[in-house]
């Protein structure tokens, strides 16, 4: 029997991916940040480093050569899989170079570029007439709020198009979306958003809380047809709002898998995604953004019965695709840190211990036969805390003491 082909994952936070394609057999390598929890799983054969602090223009030609190397020492063609924004634009834009030694799946490249850039995607909804919020560019380079902003009535969220460290600085954290209340906070805020490295967005803001959005995932083959799919909802943020993932629940939705589908259809879509919607207070869903790449959902998926990754390499390897199932009931994702989010949401740890038990939830990052990423990521904070704490009187004292 010949040897399955390898998977390569590219990006950071790839670990639920890992997972996802070992529950399929498929030898697995990582290309990541060097303290990513997914260079420490047992399922990792090859690991190789992503080093996001380089720019982009001195780095991304020197991956993609290395990359390509290491494939031609295969046996066979890998399949290269992404996660997070960087890479899924890097597979893009080097899209030729990759194709002399992986097989991927990449939606078109204009396609691309507008679902990173939030200002692009909104233009592109408002022309495809998807159901996005009423949306405004914000210049950040203009002394005073545009006019135009206040129009869409307050409170109003504003987005970054690009969520690196002049958001951070701007906002404080890092948070994807900050929540304007009033004219007065509007006015405080501008003058920080200027100092931002790209555009950000303000879009009207949708009443209700995180539990809301809910999301379509799907991977459409080479043809348009729909090879696998299924719906989640957000359970837990941390912070509470516009914050990262910390618990979620894999159900069917059949008004998120219809109008997915009709995004799918009027962007002509191929790969895979996650699209994003909100319930709003009338029943109607609001689109918030496309994400073209494998995120952290797919591995609850799987568990489901929709294995995502294993179906895509599957066809580009020309094997038959996995059987896609429903197990019958919800499955439930955790990440340790939704015993934080649970705090900040106001429920109390005998309740959540209690839903702990009750659904047993797939767990994020730890898994029992493979503790690795846990332990590896433990291991990274404990040393970057010792490198940050002060010395000690009299400890690391030269003459100078």
């Amino acid at each position: 029997m010949a040897e399955t082909p390898m998977a390569v994952v590219l990006g950071a936070r790839v670990i639920e991916v890992v997972r996802s394609l070992a529950m399929g057999g498929i030898p697995v390598g990582v290309v990541t940040p060097t303290g990513d929890p997914a260079r420490w799983s047992r399922y990792a054969r090859n690991v190789m480093t992503w080093d996001w602090m380089l720019p982009a223009e001195r780095h991304d030609d020197a991956l993609a050569d290395r990359l390509v190397r290491f494939a031609r020492q295969q046996s066979s063609p890998p399949v290269l899989l992404y996660c997070s924004d960087q890479p899924m634009v890097f597979v893009s834009r080097h899209r030729r170079r990759l194709a002399e030694g992986f097989r991927f799946a990449v939606p078109d490249a204009a396609l691309v570029e507008a679902m990173e850039d939030k200002a692009r995607f909104a233009a592109l909804a408002t022309a495809r007439s998807l159901p996005v919020p009423p949306t405004v560019v914000l210049d950040v380079c203009r002394p005073e709020p545009p006019d135009e902003l206040l129009d869409l009535g307050l409170p109003l969220i504003v987005k970054p198009t690009a969520r690196d460290r002049t958001w951070v600085e701007a906002v404080g954290s890092n948070t994807k979306a900050i929540r304007i209340d009033s004219k007065e906070q509007l006015l405080e805020v501008w003058p920080r958003l200027r100092g931002l490295s790209k555009p950000a967005i303000a879009q009207e803001s949708i009443p209700g809380p995180e539990t809301a959005v809910v999301s379509y995932h799907v991977y459409v083959d080479g043809n348009g047809e729909i090879a696998g799919e299924f719906t989640g909802r957000k359970i837990r943020t941390i912070p509470v709002e516009y914050g990262h993932t910390a618990s979620l629940t894999i159900m069917d939705d059949p008004e998120v898998r219809r109008l997915g589908r009709k995004v799918c259809t009027a962007l002509d879509l191929r790969g895979v995604a996650k699209i994003d919607f909100k319930y709003g207070p009338d029943g109607r869903l609001y689109l918030f953004e496309i994400n073209a790449r494998l995120t952290l959902w797919v591995h609850p998926g799987a568990r489901a019965g929709v294995n995502l990754p294993a179906i895509v390499h599957a066809d580009l390897t020309g094997r038959p695709r996995p059987r896609c199932g429903r197990t019958g009931g919800d499955v439930d994702w955790v990440h340790p840190k939704d015993v934080l989010a649970a705090r900040a949401h106001g429920v109390p740890m005998t309740e959540w211990l209690s839903w702990l038990w009750r659904t047993r939830p797939v767990t994020g990052v730890w898994k029992w036969d493979d503790p690795g990423p846990l332990l590896g990521m433990a291991a990274v904070r404990v040393k970057g805390a010792v490198a940050r704490r002060p010395p000690a009187r009299g400890e690391g004292c030269g003459s100078d003491c």
